[in-house]
């Protein structure tokens, strides 16, 4: 049994935590409202009023909130788990984020004997509730090594990418293919129902062929039953965009792709659909 404190328990972090206590771990959550973590406590877990709190004496530190500002308040504020870890603790940060974040992260904690590696994770609500997230881990690899058969309660694809920050680079990637395939799974429905197709029949020929990809299986069945319900949330996903955008023009590489899809979701946003998942891009063609 390993001790662990949780810090953020939305749509992905709650399942997470269910597959921890379920793997018998000693599991201290910390959530703004102790309301919302109230189905997390009736399954084991405890609740802790600060990160703060919710670190003390714990062996390994999850976090997975919203955004990076998140991230540092949770991590390095006043009532941050950092406050409390002790040198040998293993930060683990899930959250898209910065990579230059990660990597403050990493050498503000390694001043206090503390580990922390970059994580995030792709798969969605779904990957988080079966076991299967996709976790791209970036830090020290020794300490990858260490946690790799606890990251295994939850994740199935668990690479290591290179030293801090290699994971959010990762990630980037990762979301730049998400944000500009969607456009197409979006546009592929708008086109088939234009043309009077049945979208289930089309969808049994094309997730098995060259078009297949995750959100095409798993969000254009969404679409269709006009289910916009978050696996990922849009306001997350722009983002996630923005970071991307960041980063790339500090790299002097320009992202015509990219840059169209943050300005299809900005305009969702606006409209007052940011609480809605990704796969509510096709509200686009409507």
């Amino acid at each position: 049994m390993t001790s662990i404190a949780f810090i953020g328990t939305g749509v992905m972090g709650k399942s997470i935590v269910l597959h921890l206590l379920k793997a018998n771990h000693d599991v201290t959550i910390y959530t703004r409202t102790k309301e919302k973590a109230q189905s997390l406590i009736e399954a084991g877990a405890t609740w802790a009023a600060s990160p703060k709190e919710a670190a003390l004496g714990k062996e390994i530190i999850f976090s997975m909130v919203g955004y990076p500002q998140d991230v540092e308040e949770v991590l390095l504020g006043e009532q941050g788990a950092l406050q409390s870890a002790t040198a040998g603790t293993i930060i683990i940060d899930m959250t898209t984020s910065e990579p230059t974040l990660a990597k403050k992260i990493y050498q503000q904690a390694l001043a206090q004997g503390v580990h922390a590696l970059d994580a995030p994770v792709s798969g969605g609500d779904v990957g988080a509730q079966n076991g299967t997230l996709s976790i791209m881990v970036g830090g020290d690899e020794a300490v990858f090594h260490q946690v790799h058969s606890l990251l295994e309660v939850f994740g199935e694809n668990i690479v290591y990418q290179g030293e801090a920050g290699a994971g959010q680079h990762t990630k980037m990637c990762n979301q730049i293919v998400i944000a500009s395939g969607m456009i197409g799974v979006s546009e592929a429905m708008a086109y088939g129902l234009a043309a009077g197709l049945s979208m289930d029949h089309v969808l049994q020929s094309i997730t098995t062929g060259a078009a297949g990809s995750w959100g095409l299986s798993n969000l254009a069945p969404r679409m269709i039953e006009g289910d916009y319900a978050p696996g990922f949330y849009i306001k997350h996903i722009v983002k996630d965009m923005g970071i991307a955008l960041r980063e790339s023009a500090q790299m002097g590489i320009t992202l015509p792709g990219l840059t169209l899809a943050n300005d299809m979701y900005e305009k969702l946003v606006a409209e007052g659909y940011g609480e809605e998942g990704t796969q509510a891009l096709v509200r686009y063609y409507k």
